[in-house]
């Protein structure tokens, strides 16, 4: 597998290889290690000329070349970080959502629980430079989805990505950044705190850029494919003309994904994003519930599968059902205060004193990585 890795990052490494170059070199000869065993004659009609030498490199001089030497750095950080993962498209982990849409990433790295990337999540996303009722909208809607089930997934820029990364902290819910950084790297450094609290509070941070990448600008408008694909629906907060949030809305309708926006006063400029996207046909939003009731199938409909999913993942990876160390607080909360014996969701709310949203969705995740079961109205420990 280290192997298999070494060869996946050597090939992320090179320049000017994009997701759709990527994938059409694994398609064609079957690997990334095969891909670079390729003659170059045969790769240059694919690639570019400074890909091609690149590639020239490697195979003159393998570890010691320049893609060869950052590709073992890479593992070698990995290898040295805990809660911190490498995901390949094919592996069974990869979040089935993503890897549908165009140009998927090949590979993402992970800080966090990876499970999350396959539960139901609600994109939120929004002007760096908010009013002020542009933000409290993104935190209340966010607390609120949340407090339903739906993991928030943004960008953690400044604005309303904060602010409903904050909003689904506050609910006690799961929250996911993803980054136009590598995974190393937050930006802006401001946000290290809030990074930190998403992690210690179960969410995620992800990243398909290379270790050690700086916040280019045109790493961002990319990344808004992920944060849109991992998702069921984007929520549109609060946008001018021309601010990338509209990026990420018109990708999420290229996907199949449901697009929302909230309507603002016609003399706030930050309000004209939303009404275009309401006028091309958006899904106009006054409360979290408008959502909520539209999505409302989505988490049962999920249990099944992402249950079938995710045990086999961690089948996979031989994950011990029954140590607790890997969730969270409040994860290992519920677990100590249910036994055997199936109990319903008021008496873990009594016990616990978590909201019932909170509780309900913290179950569903509890279920999907196999530490409870449901048993009629009840959960029980496995």
């Amino acid at each position: 597998m280290q192997n298999n890795l070494y060869h996946a990052l050597v090939l992320h490494r090179l320049p000017h290889i994009g997701a759709a170059t990527y994938s059409r070199l694994v398609e064609l000869f079957g690997s990334p290690e095969a891909a670079l065993s390729q003659p170059l004659l045969k790769l240059e009609k694919l690639i570019n000329v400074e890909t091609a030498s690149a590639v020239r490199d490697f195979q003159a001089h393998q570890e010691n070349s320049v893609a060869g030497q950052r590709a073992l750095a890479d593992l070698e950080w990995l290898s040295a970080q805990s809660n911190v993962h490498l995901i390949v498209i094919s592996d069974s982990n990869y979040p089935d959502l993503l890897r549908q849409i165009a140009k998927a990433p090949p590979l993402l790295f992970v800080r966090g629980d990876i499970h999350l990337l396959s539960l139901p999540q609600i994109a939120v996303v929004g002007s760096r430079n908010p009013s002020s009722g542009g933000s409290e909208n993104s935190h209340r809607f966010a607390e609120f989805l949340a407090s339903n089930g739906f993991t928030i997934t943004s960008g953690l820029a400044l604005g309303v990505d904060a602010a409903a990364h904050q909003g689904a902290l506050a609910a006690k819910g799961k929250t996911i950044a993803v980054m136009g950084t590598g995974l190393d790297l937050i930006y802006p450094s401001r946000h290290k705190l809030l990074a930190q609290q998403i992690i210690e509070n179960g969410g995620a941070l992800v990243s398909e850029l290379p270790l050690c990448s700086s916040p280019n600008a045109a790493n961002f408008p990319q990344r808004n494919r992920i944060i849109s694909g991992l998702s069921y629906g984007v929520l549109v907060v609060e946008a001018a003309i021309q601010s990338g949030s509209l990026i990420t809305a018109k990708t999420a309708l290229l996907q199949n994904r449901e697009v929302y926006a909230i309507p603002g006063s016609i003399h706030n400029p930050l309000a004209r994003g939303c009404h275009q996207l309401i006028r091309q046909g958006a899904t106009l939003v006054e409360t979290g519930q408008d959502i909520v009731d539209q999505l409302h199938g989505i988490l049962g409909y999920e249990r099944e599968k992402l249950t079938k999913l995710l045990r086999k993942a961690e089948k996979k990876a031989e994950l011990d059902h029954k140590s607790l160390d890997d969730l969270t607080a409040a994860e290992q909360l519920l677990i100590h205060a249910m036994g055997y014996d199936p109990v319903n969701i008021d008496d873990l709310v009594e016990r616990t004193d978590i909201p019932v949203g909170s509780v309900a969705a913290q179950l569903i995740g509890l279920e999907i990585k196999g530490y409870v079961q449901q048993i009629g109205a009840g959960y029980q420990r496995v």
